[in-house]
């Protein structure tokens, strides 16, 4: 006998020991092996029996403990044993669990064995082994004797439990047992089984005698079986449930229960169970018809059995609306009028409606009234509390209209359905007794004014000149790095819409929230829950708390100082948490601590969202409050207090000389700074602060003084030198010197120690620390005032510490290296130097495509070129010499064709002149020089305008070159000259356009092209030749060579003159030529670019019939290029589509659908391949469905939305990585749905995990495969992430219990691949720059 076999076997003799310690001690050792690697019992079928014949024993065992012990080594134990003995085992344990006087050991015992057998596809659950990573993972033959053992030992047994005459609490361990198969193995059980739990089932809640604990794991254990019904089955069923509604006489009890089982089919089955809402809807909306409660009078007995089936059937309701909104659109009346209406039931209360809450302005006695403490509903003594749960019901409605604000905002918002009917009541509702539905009520409040913002869409006038969101592309990235301070007052917002109906409601909100936050016994839960409305409300209106903030002031200055009196109150309980609702439960757990963040969270959103003249008379006591906040020694308090506090100095300093209480800011802060007590997070948001406070107290008299502020920035100083703050530092000494004006804010001293510790920094590793210290010193060198304050020795140091990174390495820090390379040499003091000079060299040879970086690169070449004589000839030789041809033809010859402009040709001291590029043109036998020779000239041509001395001769005497590349390097040039000189270059390519010469009127729309994109930066307006191109396109670009370029060009010419050429649009859209509506169509694509606001107004009537002519255009291409158009309207333009999604989305959907009719075979050599013709077109309708999530989520159902992305997961390769994409964004956005439809994910990314590529698999296939593996872990990971603590325990017709097996295999088979990537993210979240700042 091995050393093993011989251990256990001792311990199998310690388990009959009298002594309960010894059995206890025994049967823990016994576990200890049973987890360990070893599998001494797979060998040994003696032994094996005989352990399970000692552990079976022990669960009779008269210790609780050796019970508790013998049902853990179960667990172990079944997954140790040969695959034959696990029937046995379980058929043992049932027939325990039957006979047993007290079944609930056995039961769980039984539950343990059936959640550790390894199931068909999944990993065995079994704890792991200390200091090992090893993991079972199930041959198919022990999990397909695990399923037969359930199928042919357990379920006999467990229909014999069910039965209805073993004894009442049979049924509830047996009824968990159930729930425990199902979620298992229920995927094994086939009709028949189903069908005989289902009636097994329906009888324990039919029977009177079960308890109503019972009943609810019944309706839990049903809602399962549904799941694995099939569809006859479960119509069938459902059927079975619309008669028992239609029989009448039905008994209260039965009632809530059929509607319980309703709600459970609904979130469990949403997709089968919506289609009979139809019918099963109606019967659950007459149970709060209301009729009932109209017959009822004051003071009559409290139905209790009545309040439950209304509860009940809110509670169902509410998950109709949640799981199935779509099917419940035709009931929304009923659904907001069953809402409303008992929101307000009240029976045991004479003024449940509130509707005395409209007289409240009169006097400070009725804010003090009655607290709600229900004193005076106590002296009834006809009953008490207890008797009365009309609370539960008004709790379940308020959930319910919260439900409905979160499913339909994007249309009740838009008709004034919810403002109009839904709000009114809940500020009545307000002034609520019973807390937990006063704090449900606060919570609906809350997401209607979220709801609100998230669908509005601003009106702006057609007149006001407001550029688009985005930089035009060629605008200069460092252009006005200024910071510019907000006057609040100049132009206020014009709200219209939802905003404007919760505008009006602000007024009659406010008084009743007023008395809540000033009632003696108002609790803590309730205070928190109106702050965070109110904090909610000026985030949405900007402000809108302009004529009422006098109501709230008192108690807000009280809570933002800490008075005991404010702060202290009830919470709630513990076990009565608010119903639902992130807010309500984030308000439930109210302390005086998170009460105080919450004022002062609110207190900085007022002073940073209302005009000073509001808060003004205020200050002089919510100040000095604040700076209590701040010298807290709880750091959280202290923290969002210094937060307030910039809001604070903000507001104060927005006029000159205006800044009061500065001082005391001042002081407040320079303490946090300098203190060595303080939390790291306090200090830099004190450092932050005084960034802030010093940039904003620029230049203003009787503000600061002159000693404060230099101690101020000496403190600045000496914390950019501290390790652990030095990336603050660096950001609030960015701001300083982005905002000084004068010589006296800064001192020369200060300037050259901040210049040369922020070069010292740009040497470090940190790469956030790096892109800080950029930003501070491009500031600092872009002020007027800092750069003069700079010695001639910090600016050659800092040129030196510039220069090395002036490399592709690091794209975000190359942009402001070269804008402050530019600043620094537009002073004339700064000598342009061989390594600087080597430096753009070396960039421009390696720099490809264009950008902001070409951009920068080129505006210091044109610094150079004007200001230094030495340093353009010495480039320029550099340029021609060590680049020359070996960089990319585009940005070489920009940046050549540019320093030859600025630096004035030969005349300006040059090597070489206009004149010299053409002579290269007529001369060169190498084909890259010559079309570098071109681009030169083009790039000249467009700087130099009128005054360029060459014809467009040249060029297009170059169109018959030989070569595939001149001819398009000269009709690119051609174009560039022509935008610099629009009336001696267009009317030539026009006259040459109308030639019918094929190939040159190819060239010749790549000419016109660039004419006109460039035609912003011409000084000659192009207007009155855009008919006569418009014309020239339409007849020439049909073909496929040049329908793309002449698409650009229709686009471009509509943005330059909409009023024409939109209406000649919408007409060519009808065309019958296949090629001219696709041409249309991309054209459109570029109408959403690059174009003003007031365009918008033009194209917002009829964006949505565009896009959706375009999307069911015939032609199959056309479909995609119509596709194209809309993802970039989502990105653009989402405020156009957004109002129109219920429209246009049906569309994308059904173009992301597998067409097999379009999946053909084709025979290559010996072998067939699949090609699938319908392929492009389902991605672009996935890149669209990813786009309008990124903009437009707030107007998308989420659950037509998730079926479309479950399905691309099992689509082609980019689709699926587009998918996982979407998917890690929905965790967040969408997390309730991705919670629902965790198993059905869990699915398709286990088929993706575990296919294994051919052997013969090429290297470009097993790249795709791990680039796909790659994406599916990072979306595990995502999901897991936001939604795994969520899964734990119990859920919903056990949801999630497929996910957690498929994680724990992930963990066990990916281990590396996981870890790795969670390391990755974490530290991408560390390295993103992430500091207390950033959070203003």
């Amino acid at each position: 006998m091995s050393q093993p076999a011989f251990q256990i076997q001792t311990l199998l003799e310690k388990l009959s020991n009298p002594d309960s310690d010894f059995r206890f001690m025994s049967l823990n050792d016994l576990h200890s092996h049973l987890q360990g690697n070893s599998n001494v019992l797979q060998g040994d079928p003696g032994l094996s029996g005989r352990v399970v014949d000692g552990v079976i024993k022990a669960l009779d065992d008269p210790n609780g403990e050796v019970q508790n012990l013998a049902v853990k080594c179960l667990g172990p134990l079944v997954l140790k044993v040969k695959d034959t003995q696990i029937a046995p085992i379980l058929d043992r344990l049932a027939q325990l669990a039957i006979s047993s006087p007290d079944p609930s050991i056995p039961s769980t015992a039984l539950r343990t064995v059936i959640s550790s057998l390894p199931r068909p596809g999944l990993p065995a659950v079994q704890a792991p082994v200390a200091g090992s990573q090893h993991n079972t993972i199930p041959s198919n033959q022990v999990a397909a004797s695990s399923a037969n053992a359930i199928l042919r030992s357990l379920i006999p047994k467990l229909l014999v439990m069910l039965s209805p005459d073993v004894n009442q609490r049979t049924n509830i361990d047996s009824v968990d047992v159930l729930i425990e198969v199902l979620r298992c193995f229920g995927g094994i059980l086939g009709g028949a089984e189903v069908e005989q739990f289902q009636v097994q089932v329906m009888g324990i809640l039919k029977n009177d005698r079960s308890t109503s604990v019972v009943k609810k794991r019944a309706v839990t254990a049903l809602s399962l079986l549904c799941v694995y019904s099939p569809d006859i089955l479960l119509s069938s069923f459902i059927s079975h449930l619309i008669e028992s509604f239609r029989v009448e006489g039905s008994s209260p009890q039965r009632l809530r229960l059929y509607v319980s089982v309703t709600g459970a089919l609904a979130r469990a089955i949403p997709d089968r169970f919506g289609p009979h809402l139809q019918l099963l809807a109606p019967f659950i909306l007459a149970l709060v018809n209301g009729k009932d409660v109209d017959e009822q009078e004051f003071g009559d007995e409290p139905d209790m059995e009545g309040d439950e089936l209304k509860e009940a059937a809110l509670v169902a309701l509410e998950a109709f609306q949640s799981q199935c909104p779509g099917e419940m659109r035709r009931f929304t009346d009923e659904v907001l009028a069953a809402g409303i209406r008992f929101l307000k039931y009240d029976p045991n209360y004479a003024d449940g409606n509130g509707e005395g809450d409209e007289d409240m302005g009169d006097a400070d006695a009725e804010d003090e009234e009655e607290a709600f403490d229900g004193d005076d509903f106590e002296e009834d003594g006809n009953f008490s509390d207890d008797d009365d749960i009309s609370w539960k019901v008004r709790r379940c409605a308020a959930k319910l209209l919260s439900t409905v604000v979160r499913t339909r905002a994007g249309d009740l918002l838009e008709d004034g359905t919810f403002y109009r009917e839904v709000a009114p009541i809940l500020v009545d509702r307000f002034s609520e007794r019973e807390e937990n539905v006063r704090l449900e009520v606060l919570a609906t409040a809350t997401v209607l004014v979220r709801k609100t913002d998230e669908n509005y869409v601003p009106l702006v006038a057609v007149s006001t000149p407001i550029t688009s969101s985005k930089k035009r592309r060629r605008e200069r990235s460092d252009a006005s790095i200024q910071e510019v301070l907000p006057d609040r007052g100049s132009s206020p917002l014009q709200l219209t819409g939802p905003k404007s109906s919760l505008a009006s409601l602000v007024p009659r909100l406010s008084k009743s929230l007023s008395k809540l936050l000033k009632g003696k016994a108002t609790s803590l839960s309730t205070k928190q829950a109106s702050i965070t409305l109110l904090l909610a409300i000026v985030d949405v209106l900007h402000g809108g708390l302009d004529e009422v903030l006098p109501l709230f002031i008192d108690p807000i200055i009280d809570a933002t100082k800490g008075s005991g009196g404010y702060l202290s109150g009830t919470t709630q309980a513990a076990g009565a948490p608010p119903f639902g609702g992130a807010t309500s439960g984030t308000a439930a757990s109210a302390t005086g601590s998170s009460l105080r963040i919450e004022v002062l969270k609110l207190v900085g959103k007022i002073c940073a969202e209302h005009d000073r003249k509001v808060v003004e008379p205020h200050l002089k006591r919510l100040v000095p409050a604040v700076v209590a906040a701040v010298k807290e020694r709880f750091y959280k308090i202290s923290s969002q207090a210094l937060s307030t506090c910039v809001e604070i100095i903000k507001l104060l300093t927005e006029r000159p000389n205006g800044a009061e209480h500065i001082d005391e800011l001042y002081d407040a802060i320079l303490e946090k700074i300098v203190s060595s007590e303080v939390d790291l997070e306090v200090r830099e948001r004190a450092i932050y602060g005084m960034g802030v406070l010093l940039s904003r107290t620029s230049s203003t008299t009787n503000s600061l003084s002159p000693g404060k502020r230099q101690a101020g920035l000496d403190v600045l100083l000496e914390r950019l030198r501290n390790e652990t703050t030095r990336i603050t530092a660096a950001r609030a000494i960015d701001l300083v010197a982005k905002n000084a004006k004068t010589q006296n804010d800064l001192s020369a001293a200060w300037v050259s120690d901040v210049v040369t510790e922020l070069g010292a920094q740009l040497r470090k590793a940190n790469r956030s620390l790096r892109g800080a210290s950029l930003d501070g010193l491009k500031s600092m060198v872009n002020n007027d005032v800092g750069r003069k304050l700079l010695s001639p020795e910090a600016r050659n140091e800092l040129v030196g510490v510039l220069i090395p990174l002036l490399t592709l390495n690091d794209l975000h820090l190359l942009g402001p290296a070269l804008a402050i390379m530019r600043l620094l040499v537009d002073t004339r003091e700064v000598a342009v130097t061989k390594p600087m000079v080597e430096a753009v060299c070396s960039l421009v040879k390696t720099h490809q495509g264009s950008g902001s970086t070409l951009e920068n690169v080129v505006a210091l070449v044109n610094s150079i070129g004007v200001v230094d004589p030495n340093g353009r000839t010495s480039l320029m030789n550099g340029l021609l010499k060590d680049v020359g041809v070996l960089g990319e033809t585009a940005v070489v010859a920009k940046v050549i064709g540019n320093l030859l402009v600025s630096g004035g040709g030969k005349e300006g001291g040059l090597s070489v002149g206009v004149g010299d590029f053409v002579t290269e043109i007529n001369t060169a036998g190498d084909d890259h020089r010559k079309c570098l020779a071109l681009m030169v000239l083009g790039e000249a041509g467009l700087k130099m305008g009128p005054s360029f001395p060459i014809g467009p001769e040249i060029f297009l005497s170059q169109f018959q070159a030989q070569s595939e590349d001149v001819p398009i390097a000269a009709a690119v040039a051609l174009g560039l000259a022509g935008a610099g000189s629009v009336e001696k270059y267009l009317p030539v390519i026009m006259k040459r356009l109308h030639e019918d010469k094929v190939k040159e009127q190819y060239l010749l729309l790549h000419s016109l092209k660039e004419i006109i994109q460039h035609s912003d930066t011409s000084s000659v307006d192009i207007k009155p030749y855009a008919k006569e191109m418009w014309s020239a396109l339409f007849s020439i670009a049909k073909n496929d060579d040049s329908k793309a370029v002449g698409a650009e060009c229709v686009g471009r010419l509509t943005i330059i003159d909409p009023y024409n050429f939109l209406p000649e649009l919408q007409k060519h859209l009808n065309s019958p030529d296949s090629s001219v509506r696709g041409m249309v169509i991309s054209a459109i694509r570029y109408t959403f670019t690059d174009t003003l606001a007031s365009y918008d107004e033009l194209l917002r009537p009829i964006v949505v019939d565009f896009l959706s002519v375009m999307v069911e255009d015939k032609e199959f291409e056309n479909r995609r290029l119509a596709l194209t158009a809309l993802n970039s309207a989502a990105h653009n333009k989402p405020h156009l589509i957004m109002p129109h999604l219920d429209k246009l989305l049906p569309l994308v959907y059904r173009e992301s659908i597998i067409r097999p009719e379009l999946v053909r075979e084709v025979q290559m050599g010996p072998f067939k391949h699949k090609v699938d013709d319908g392929l492009e077109v389902r991605k672009s309708a996935y890149e669209t469905l990813y786009a309008l999530l990124e903009t437009s989520f707030s107007g998308i159902n989420p659950i037509d939305f998730y079926s479309r992305v479950i399905a691309g997961l099992e689509d082609e390769h980019d689709i699926r990585v587009l998918c996982n994409l979407m998917l890690t964004k929905l965790t967040v956005l969408a997390r309730d749905e991705t919670i629902a439809r965790v198993d059905d994910i869990s699915d398709r990314f286990r088929t993706t995990l575990s296919f294994k590529p051919k052997d013969n698999a090429v290297k470009q296939e097993l790249e795709k495969h791990a680039e796909l593996v790659r994406s599916t872990l990072r979306a595990s990971i995502a999901v897991n992430r936001e939604c795994g603590a969520a899964l734990v325990g119990d859920t919903p017709a056990g949801r999630g219990k497929k996910w957690l097996a498929y994680w724990e295999w992930v963990r066990g088979v990916f281990g590396g691949e996981v870890r790795g990537l969670e390391m990755e993210e974490s530290g991408g979240m560390s390295g993103s720059g992430g500091s207390a700042q950033e959070t203003y």
